[in-house]
């Protein structure tokens, strides 16, 4: 006689009070706050790594996660609930201003042979560091005078070795010029690009969380830091802490660029305003 299969049953949905324990928890770990218009998009990746770990409900969950003796799962967790979704040149207004002005003021402070230090913070799939690196190369006359180190950040383990694999859309790439398309990347089908190896090589990819003072005490002698769009996911304080964070790695002189709908000035008074042609940003006093 032939038995049914037994199959798990689904994990019930979140209640209210089991949402606001994984909020607080979640905001602790990561600096990251969900308000309630994230709740549907909360709920179901929570719902998701239940399942996936065979846990009963969500107390059950939440108390392995809590107690476990390593990060495994939390990592797991924490990549499932963040957001990326970038592209080459997304915002290249600010690339442009770091090649036309900004690049040029570090210089002037340094020597022939000095590093450069640029930092990328969320690095997402890698889209970002590889635009400045790519801006760099072909459009800062400057780029073989000195040594230039690009580092790249995020909290989610899954993105990171996304962009170290290098592999991308032909939407993710679509703002590129035709000429760099063919340059640095080489097409593996109608919707697949690969990256340049050598690219992949210039930037130093890590995981770092920016409301962690012990990971970023980690990033010292920073000249330049792009973080956009990544502050409006945390709470005042969580931005406080990461402006903090920011300025203590930078160098007397250095500058951050925020996404457009983000402003330095409402989170800390710790840097001055800075105005280019091409873009407004933000500077540690030197």
């Amino acid at each position: 006689m032939r038995t049914a299969a037994v199959v798990a049953p689904k994990a019930s949905a979140i209640a209210d009070t089991d949402f606001l324990k994984f909020r607080d928890f979640f905001y602790r770990k990561t600096g990251i706050h969900f308000d309630e218009s994230k709740r549907y998009f909360v709920d179901k990746r929570l719902v998701e790594r239940i399942e996936a770990t065979g846990s009963d409900n969500f107390r059950t969950y939440f108390v392995n996660l809590r107690f476990e003796s390593g990060t495994a799962e939390l990592q797991k967790l924490v990549n499932a609930m963040t957001v990326n979704e970038t592209y080459f040149f997304r915002e290249a207004y600010q690339f442009d201003c770091m090649v036309k002005d900004m690049l040029n003021e570090i210089a002037k402070r340094k020597r022939p042979g000095d590093r450069i230090r640029i930092w990328s913070v969320p690095s997402s799939t890698g889209e970002e560091p590889y635009s400045i690196a790519i801006y760099l190369l072909e459009r800062w006359a400057h780029i073989e005078d000195y040594e230039v180190e690009i580092f790249s950040s995020d909290i989610d383990t899954e993105v990171l070795a996304s962009a170290q694999k290098g592999v991308y859309s032909a939407r993710s790439v679509a703002n590129l010029p035709k000429a760099y398309l063919e340059k640095y990347f080489k097409k593996l089908n109608d919707n697949e690009f690969a990256i340049s190896r050598d690219l992949v090589s210039a930037v130093e990819f890590n995981r770092m969380n920016l409301t962690d003072p012990t990971d970023t005490k980690r990033f010292r002698d920073i000249d330049l830091i792009f973080c956009r769009n990544l502050l409006i996911y945390f709470d005042e304080m969580s931005r406080r802490i990461a402006a903090e964070g920011m300025f203590e790695a930078l160098n007397p002189g250095g500058f951050v660029c925020l996404g457009h709908s983000e402003s330095m000035s409402r989170i800390s008074n710790l840097f001055s305003v800075r105005r280019f042609p091409d873009a407004m940003v933000y500077q540690k006093p030197i």
